[in-house]
């Protein structure tokens, strides 16, 4: 379907929470392409490098920079944009950080997440929501795993627990707003995409394995790893996007069958290590060392964590286009291209968009 996903989004009107950020860039990046008109919501950017300056955001996007707790702003915004489609990804995203502000954390998930479905509320006309939270939100019992849409939530750490908490909010107000059996007298469609740690050109978040791969290599710096058995759902950031973007055209066009949650993540057998990941980013890079640190009292992060998938591949028809190996390959590629060969990040991101439609 997402060969021919543009008819669906072509000349239509998108809320984009978070638009300034790593995936929010991506997205609208994809948006743009695709046709849409873009009004994005979010924090003002912290670096000049970041991904949103590179591909200059505010020219392919009408951009409010503003905070998601701010209801009356978000709401004000939102209802004068009079959206057909709305992508909630604004969030404090980083597990490590919310040890250090968890009351930002907490509120920014999840009562950020109340604010755009109480703005929803006021919405009079058709709409589809798709709210993006992560695979952190399931009670993770770091045991060989994969979990499904149905499985507990919980978390250990404020990030993934804002997580969980969130996606209660977001069943509640479903259930108690937007029940899908009552369709025809609110007219919102509004489902959950959980994904898995992405991978792409254009991160520079702090904490997060490929930035610092890429910080490190660049400065011909020894890359120190954390956490080198760990097992996460990697997958290229254009995987849960092309997702996001399927999800909302099958509620397009169906708003009651696909109010719903899914998982998007890679295939049962392609999880990698973290060790593994950085040992081919090296190969890749062509050069690099790596060391894991001596860390006393570092705060817990999970081990394991995987993914089933099943649902989103049967219902949505919806499927894994890149291999692990294939997303860092085209991840490297990408910072050694912009980084080393001074070639354009919009570019890249147009390259490898059309690359992963014509697979």
């Amino acid at each position: 379907m997402i060969e021919n996903i543009a008819k669906y989004f072509k000349g239509k009107k998108v809320f984009l929470t978070g638009h300034t950020g790593f995936k929010g860039s991506w997205l609208l990046s994809w948006l743009h392409l695709l046709g849409a008109d873009v009004k994005g919501y979010a924090l003002a950017l912290e670096n000049d490098i970041d991904l949103y300056n590179q591909i200059k955001g505010d020219s392919i996007c009408d951009s409010v920079i503003a905070d998601i707790r701010d209801l009356e702003r978000l709401k004000e915004e939102l209802l004068n944009f009079q959206p057909d489609y709305v992508f909630h990804l604004a969030a404090q995203p980083l597990v490590r950080l919310s040890y250090n502000i968890p009351f930002d954390t907490f509120t920014v998930n999840v009562l950020g997440t109340t604010n755009v479905l109480e703005a929803l509320r006021s919405l009079s006309k058709p709409c589809v929501a798709v709210i993006i939270t992560t695979d952190k939100v399931y009670y993770n019992q770091e045991k060989h795993y994969f979990y499904n849409e149905n499985d507990r939530l919980g978390g250990y750490d404020p990030y993934s627990a804002s997580k969980a908490a969130a996606e209660i909010v977001i069943d509640s107000y479903r259930k108690s707003f937007f029940n899908p059996l009552h369709y025809s007298k609110h007219y919102k469609s509004i489902s959950v995409a959980r994904a898995g740690n992405v991978i792409g050109g254009g991160d520079w978040a702090k904490d997060r394995i490929i930035p610092d791969i890429i910080r490190a290599l660049f400065n011909n710096e020894i890359i120190m790893v954390r956490n080198p058995t760990a097992i996460r759902p990697w997958q290229h950031v254009l995987e849960p996007l092309g997702g996001y973007l399927t999800l909302a055209a099958k509620q397009f066009i169906d708003p009651i069958k696909f109010a719903d949650s899914y998982n998007f993540g890679p295939y049962p057998n392609d999880n990698l290590t973290v060790e593994q990941i950085v040992k081919e980013s090296i190969l890749i890079w062509g050069s690099g060392n790596y060391q894991q640190p001596v860390l006393n009292d570092a705060p817990h992060e999970a081990g394991l964590l995987q993914l089933d998938i099943n649902k989103a591949i049967s219902m949505l028809e919806w499927k894994p286009k890149f291999s692990a190996d294939m997303a860092i390959s085209h991840t490297i590629n990408w910072y050694k291209e912009n980084q080393l060969n001074n070639r354009k990040a919009w570019d890249l991101i147009e390259s490898d968009i059309k690359f992963y439609c014509g697979k």
